[in-house]
């Protein structure tokens, strides 16, 4: 049965809360103090992207109160999916397996139509859970905000049986609190650009991929690019990296295998990720490069971004000194037998050279700036005009799957890479 949500129309009916709380002034109260609800640069920025806000916690910590203060906040654009809609009983997830398949079909649909901002309310406690949420967001190219609320007694057994209205009691509750009391951390961290900025940027290498590609200096060392020993007097570069990454394009900060990776968790409890965790920057482009396996946005950072940045990842060796920040980013494309990882090691290897009193032999310029040879098919582009690009500070909380990518080597054979 569908409950709540009109094929015809493809709009949900309100839903009555039995503690339903006024939208004016509640998102400054202590228990809203989130960024998306209170920072008005980061509701603007939010307006250009497409978000999933996943909301979790135990029945009766608020998450349908703070579920409707983000809805009123963003208002026209916003559509709210709620478990409560569909009746199903929290923690009973194989008990509803149809209700579920109703409730995915409906976001499903919403993420089809492109809904700027979805908010989905349910416990979210299961791993295997969200990882379906997180597939349907790679697939629809949403970025994921993961929402916890913060009323004092969210983790208190004994008041969340007073206040959860389906009258669970605390034994129940508890079955449902090991997967909500510690934090579920993504793949990586990261600023993550607003769909106008990826354009823009995507625009900007494409174009910049063109102009190398047609510029007498690069047309001289195709080597680097071409193998065997047929003759090639030029090259696509738009192919040769992939038509375009998948997914949003974003600025790694910390890698971290959803808790795996070394100094993952100290990373995620710090207090400056915690504040900035789904807050909006300005990130400032300084140059475009080129390599043999990567194509890229050098990203500098500046005093607010810094704190954010981890301080054991820009080095190629233990003897490098490179300043706080060189590794900072954008992957483009890398080519077909390449994982985007690279990329950031491709770009330290070009500020190391720069450091060492060796920025390049300037060749010429180009439309946004000038172009510089670093030697073995490296190339830098750096901009008369730095760019500036909006972007929310969130996880990547999908698997990273390789997808295909258009190859210009062997005959234009599909391969796979990872966009990181």
């Amino acid at each position: 049965m569908n409950r709540g949500f009109s094929r015809k129309s493809h709009t949900f009916l309100p839903k009555i809360f039995i503690r339903k709380m006024s939208s004016s002034g509640a998102k400054d109260k202590p228990e809203m103090q989130f960024p998306f609800l209170q920072d008005e640069e980061t509701v603007a920025t939010l307006q250009e992207c497409k978000t999933l806000f996943i909301l979790r916690g135990l029945p009766g910590s608020g998450k349908s109160t703070l579920a409707q203060v983000i809805v009123d906040r963003y208002r026209d654009g916003t559509k709210m999916v709620s478990a409560d809609t569909y009746k199903i009983t929290p923690g009973t997830r194989g008990a509803f397996s149809e209700e579920y398949k109703q409730l995915d079909a409906d976001l499903a649909a919403c993420c089809h139509r492109g809904v700027r901002v979805l908010v989905l309310d349910d416990t979210n406690h299961e791993r295997e859970r969200l990882e379906q949420l997180f597939e349907m967001a790679d697939q629809y190219q949403y970025q994921v905000v993961l929402v916890e609320p913060k009323t004092a007694w969210r983790l208190d057994c004994a008041q969340l049986k007073e206040k959860n209205q389906w009258k669970l009691s605390a034994d129940e509750l508890k079955k449902l609190k090991p997967g909500l009391e510690k934090d579920f951390l993504p793949l990586y961290f990261g600023w993550f650009l607003t769909k106008k900025s990826s354009e823009n940027l995507r625009k900007a290498g494409q174009a910049f991929l063109d102009e190398l590609g047609n510029h007498k200096a690069f047309k001289k060392e195709l080597r680097h690019f071409v193998s065997g020993d047929e003759p090639r007097e030029k090259i696509e570069l738009v192919t040769y990296f992939g038509k375009k990454p998948p997914g949003v394009l974003h600025c790694t900060t910390k890698f971290c295998d959803y808790g795996k990776a070394t100094g993952a968790d100290e990373y995620a409890q710090q207090d400056v990720v915690k504040k900035s965790y789904s807050k909006a920057f300005t990130l400032t482009i300084s140059a475009l490069f080129v390599t043999p396996k990567t194509t890229g946005a050098q990203v500098v950072l500046s005093d607010q971004e810094l704190p954010l940045w981890p301080n054991d990842v820009d080095k190629l060796s233990s003897s490098d000194s490179l300043p706080l920040g060189s590794r900072a980013h954008i992957t483009l494309g890398c080519a077909s037998d390449v994982d985007a990882v690279q990329t950031g090691i491709d770009l330290l290897d070009i500020v190391r050279q720069e450091r060492g009193g060796n920025p390049g032999e300037e060749v010429g310029e180009l439309n946004r700036g000038k172009l510089y040879s670093l030697g073995s098919g490296r190339w830098m582009l750096r901009l008369a005009k730095k760019m500036e690009v909006r972007a929310i500070f969130t996880g990547y909380y999908g698997k990273g799957k390789p997808v295909p990518i258009h190859s210009s080597r062997k005959g234009g054979a599909f391969q796979s890479c990872t966009i990181i």
